[in-house]
Parts: structure tokens; C-alpha cells; sequence
């Protein structure tokens, strides 16, 4: 919704400049220029007015000096809009906003130019001022609320982790073997998930750059991304875990309940950061339920597990210390409370009569 609001309005100002301002009776490049950069991918918006503007130029420089040789016509029309997209992919690579001025450049000048003369210099001005009016709506008049689209690309993500973290936990409790390997498979699956997060995070980004309105949430923009390196990390431990998990059950290894019940605890520190973190509460249940987690790991450590059970231990384990710094806590004090959440696990089971026969 905001996105259509933001295109209607640019199309009406630039058209209205185009007409008012310029002298154009139809303005068509302006409100078109406008559009595009509206529409275009969220934290690309500036890139693809400078693109839209080089594509213009690099459309009426080929145009101009290909007419001069060839004259017009329907084989001119073909070759010179050809050679105009050509040259700006080899000069911009594959840049769909470019290349798609470029080419409506050279259709436009080749067909109309010999009705109408002097079209090059309001195409330029025309696509000058719809790409900077694209850029006024979207920074200035009606900018998007950063942490909504963050928390919008977020959500599954957080979900899915959190949910596949819980398959984990059952398969180990049920000692479900292919239970694991189909919980490792979907988080490898994850990658167009945490690609949208990125394109949403380069859009938050864009926003509190540009839009003074949004200026004050750029702290919590920064903190999101901060974030947003440590959950990757994350995944990508919980990936092992998941993996680990799948060849402890496959070689019948002994699998304490603590185990089960640390990774458990860790799909709720994970739900648990993502609510704190979008009321902008202090992260202590999220640190809290982590402890929890690293706990559980220490006493399945204590009570006796094999050699993947206890890369499992240590995978947990080292998930856990990202999650503290996705929190904010520094690399040390991540480490040094993971540490000690370990050592009371495994003392509380010393504590306790040691491991069981």
C-alpha cells in the first residue's frame, strides 16, 4: 500500500512539474522516471536513479550518432535500439534500469525523430527531475517505517529457526533419526528466506539514510543488522546441530533428556529475541533461556555422551555464544557466561552423585 501511494504521488508531482514548470503540454518521461525509481528494489532506489540517468544518456549518444549515419527507418529503428542496449551492457553489466532507459531511449528518439526535433535535451531533464522527485517522495512525503519491513522479512525466519530447532529437540527425544536429517534439509533450505531479509535490511538502511523522519531509528536499524550477522551464524550452527544429531541417532549413541531439553531451550531463546528485540525490551529472558540451554548442554556432558554427542554439545554450545552477541553482549562477556552456564550443568550433576551407571 505504501509502495502504490508513494508511485501515485511521485507520477502526479513530476507530471505536474513536467507541465507546470517545464512547459510540456503531455509530460511522459517525468512521471515514468518517477515511477521506476519508486519501484524499484527497496535500498536500490538511489542506484537506480543514477542508472536510469546514465541509461538515458548512453541511449541519446548512440541514437544521435547512429541517426547522423544511418538515417531512419524500420532496420535503422532495429540496429541503432540494438546497439544502444548493447553498449550499456558492456559498459553496466546486467542493470535492468540502465539497460531499459538505454533501450526506450533509442526507440523513442529513432522512431519520433523525424516528426519531432529536439527531443534529447527534455528526455534528459524530464528523466532528471522524475528520478529526483521519485527520490523526494520516498525520503521526504511518505517514507516507510524501516522496522516494519524488517520485522515483516524477519518473521519466518525466526520462525522457521525456532521451529526446526524444536524438530531437532523431538528427534533426539524420540531418537528419530530421519526426523534430523529432514530438520537439516530445511534449514538448508533457508537461503531465499535470509536473502529477502537482506534486500529488506539494504531497504531499512536506505531509509534512515535518506528520510529525516527516520533518522532516529537508525540506531535500531544498526542493532538489527548486528544482529542479523550472528543469527546466520546461527542457523548455520543449528545446521550442524541437526547434522550431529542425525549421526549420533544413526550410531545408537547414548542421548541423555538434557540434550534434548538444551536445544529446546534454544528455540526459545531465538522466538524469545526476536519479540524482545521488536518491543525494544532489554534481552535478560532471551539470556536467561540461553543459560538454560548451555545448563542442559553441561549435564548431558556430565551424565556421558559419545563422540557426536558431544559435537553436539559443543555445537549447541557454540550457537549459544552467537545468540548472546546477536543480543549486543560483546564476544567476552558471550563467552564468559557461556562458560560458566557449562560448568554449573555438569557440577550440578557432580553434585548430584556423578553419572549413572
Amino acid at each position: 500500500m505504501v509502495i502504490s501511494l508513494q508511485a501515485g504521488l511521485a507520477a502526479a508531482l513530476a507530471w505536474s512539474i513536467g507541465h507546470n514548470v517545464l512547459g510540456n503540454p503531455s509530460p511522459v518521461f517525468a512521471p515514468s522516471a518517477a515511477v521506476g525509481t519508486i519501484v524499484a528494489a527497496l535500498g536500490q532506489r538511489a542506484r537506480r536513479t543514477a542508472e536510469l540517468l546514465l541509461g538515458v544518456g548512453l541511449g541519446i549518444a548512440t541514437t544521435d550518432f547512429l541517426l547522423t549515419l544511418l538515417g531512419t527507418g524500420f532496420w535503422q529503428t532495429g540496429f541503432i535500439v540494438g546497439c544502444a542496449v548493447l553498449a550499456t551492457l558492456v559498459l553496466f553489466g546486467r542493470s535492468g534500469a540502465a539497460v531499459g532507459q538505454a533501450g526506450g531511449t533509442a526507440v523513442l528518439l529513432a522512431t519520433l525523430a523525424p516528426a519531432q526535433k529536439d527531443l534529447e535535451w527534455p528526455r534528459i531533464v524530464e528523466a532528471t527531475v522524475g528520478g529526483l522527485v521519485g527520490l523526494v517522495v520516498v525520503a521526504l512525503l511518505l517514507p516507510i517505517n524501516p522496522m516494519r519491513i524488517l520485522d515483516r522479512d524477519a518473521a519466518p525466519i525466526y520462525q522457521s529457526l525456532a521451529a526446526q530447532l524444536r524438530e531437532i529437540s523431538a528427534a533426539l527425544a524420540t531418537h528419530d533419526q530421519q526426523r534430523a536429517v529432514r530438520t537439516l534439509d530445511t534449514l538448508r533450505s533457508m537461503g531465499p528466506e535470509l536473502d529477502r531479509m537482506h534486500q529488506a535490511l539494504s531497504g531499512a538502511e536506505e531509509v534512515v539514510s535518506l528520510a529525516p523522519a527516520r533518522w532516529r531509528r537508525r540506531q535500531d536499524v544498526e542493532r538489527f543488522a548486528h544482529a542479523t550477522v550472528y543469527l546466520e551464524r546461527v542457523i548455520e550452527h543449528s545446521r550442524g546441530l541437526a547434522r550431529r544429531s542425525a549421526m549420533a541417532l544413526q550410531y545408537h549413541e547414548r542421548i541423555p533428556p538434557d540434550l534434548s531439553a538444551g536445544v529446546e531451550h534454544l528455540a526459545d531463546a531465538v522466538g524469545l529475541l526476536r519479540s524482545e528485540h521488536r518491543a525494544g525490551r532489554p534481552t535478560e529472558r532471551t539470556h536467561q533461556k540461553i543459560r538454560d540451554a548451555v545448563h542442559h548442554a553441561g549435564r548431558a556432558r556430565a551424565l556421558g555422551v559419545n563422540d557426536f554427542g558431544d559435537a553436539v554439545v559443543t555445537q549447541l554450545r557454540t550457537a549459544a555464544s552467537d545468540l548472546l552477541r546477536a543480543t549486543g553482549c560483546d564476544p567476552t562477556s558471550a563467552n564468559e557466561e557461556i562458560r560458566t552456564a557449562m560448568q554449573d550443568g555438569e557440577q550440578s550433576v557432580q553434585a548430584g552423585g556423578g553419572r549413572p551407571e
